[in-house]
């Protein structure tokens, strides 16, 4: 990749960050895991052709033309977060993505799929990843990693916590908060 690429590459990413949060490619590997998906299967329940997904992960398109496609994005997001705090069985996430995937947008989620009070304090995992997602929607993985690096010689454990919520991966960020639960 040449840096006129390069450089319409990073340019890219910033657009989807400012415009969906983070970048499209961080965004859809984390539904991909956390719903157990492939990559050909997030495109089909999102209504995109696979060679267009591929686009939008790596930066070679910043945004997604469609609407529809939009809100199905934001339905599997709050889905994965439901199934990422055990309100949600797997069996029935498979049966709310093929409700999303037949979705045309609009209002997609059924009153049940609401997150429930009654379900108590919020899941360690599902309190990791929105301090993930905030730190993620200020600052890129590269930035927080500089970041701790100029934090580390005065304060090791701040440049600990940025180095593992910024741009660790969500089980290592667990395990840290576990760790540290007095």
């Amino acid at each position: 990749m040449d840096a006129a690429q390069q450089e319409a590459t990073a340019r890219a990413r910033e657009l989807q960050r400012s415009w969906y949060g983070e970048p499209l490619g961080a965004l859809f590997r984390r539904l991909i895991d956390d719903l157990g998906l492939n990559q050909a299967r997030l495109a089909a329940v999102l209504g995109l052709s696979a060679p267009m997904l591929s686009q939008l992960m790596s930066g070679q398109r910043a945004k997604i033309g469609n609407p529809a496609v939009v809100q199905r994005v934001q339905a599997l997001q709050e889905l994965s977060g439901q199934v990422a705090d055990g309100s949600v069985s797997a069996a029935e996430a498979t049966s709310r993505m093929e409700e999303i995937k037949k979705s045309s947008g609009g209002s997609m989620l059924s009153t049940n799929s609401q997150p429930t009070p009654s379900s108590g304090a919020p899941t360690v995992r599902r309190v990791v990843r929105e301090i993930q997602s905030l730190l993620r929607s200020v600052a890129s993985a590269g930035d927080i990693i500089e970041a701790a690096d100029a934090l580390a010689p005065t304060q090791p454990e701040l440049a600990e916590f940025l180095r593992v919520y910024g741009a660790g991966r969500t089980a290592e960020a667990v395990a840290h908060y576990e760790a540290h639960q007095n």
